[in-house]
């Protein structure tokens, strides 16, 4: 729904995720799968998206998904630089380790100075200063306080829907 409040269309647009290879990634790889949307996904050895998701969203429409190395690769072309916490809920006992396997993939200055125009994308709670600057949170990129209010939305009708 952001995307396309921001864009006008979803087909065609590239997503660059940085980050752990998780539900999230998942979640929008399948999506992008669905809707003729590009994925590059840019995650620590280790931390990678699942190879069998990656197959089967290629199944679905075959070069939507690729896992990259590096975060400045992934972003090569990107109109959309989407990033997720290093830690999430029961991986607190991993902090320490995940803080420095994750060392290189924050979403900041640098990496943006790649992709200038991408949008700047976060599904929320930020750690600033992890895997998302200050200066990134709060660049005019920045869609990630549409995006919550979207959510908002999104849950009172889905909420409204079950309840009915």
């Amino acid at each position: 729904m952001t995307i396309r409040e921001h864009f006008g269309k979803l087909e065609g647009i590239k997503i660059a995720y940085i980050g752990d290879g998780n539900n999230v990634a998942r979640s929008l790889a399948f999506g992008c799968a669905k809707l003729k949307m590009k994925i590059s996904i840019a995650s620590p050895k280790g931390y990678e998206l699942d190879k069998a998701s990656i197959e089967k969203t290629n199944e679905i429409a075959s070069g939507t998904t690729a896992q990259i190395a590096s975060p400045q690769d992934a972003v090569k072309n990107a109109d959309v630089i989407y990033t997720d916490t290093w830690v999430s809920m029961g991986q607190e006992s991993e902090k320490a380790k995940r803080l420095a396997d994750f060392q290189g993939f924050a979403v900041d200055s640098k990496l943006m100075s790649l992709a200038p125009k991408a949008k700047i994308m976060h599904c929320l709670p930020a750690y600033r200063g992890y895997e998302i600057s200050d200066e990134a949170m709060e660049s005019e990129n920045s869609i990630v306080f549409d995006e919550a209010e979207n959510r908002l939305h999104f849950q009172r009708a889905l909420l409204k829907k079950l309840l009915s």
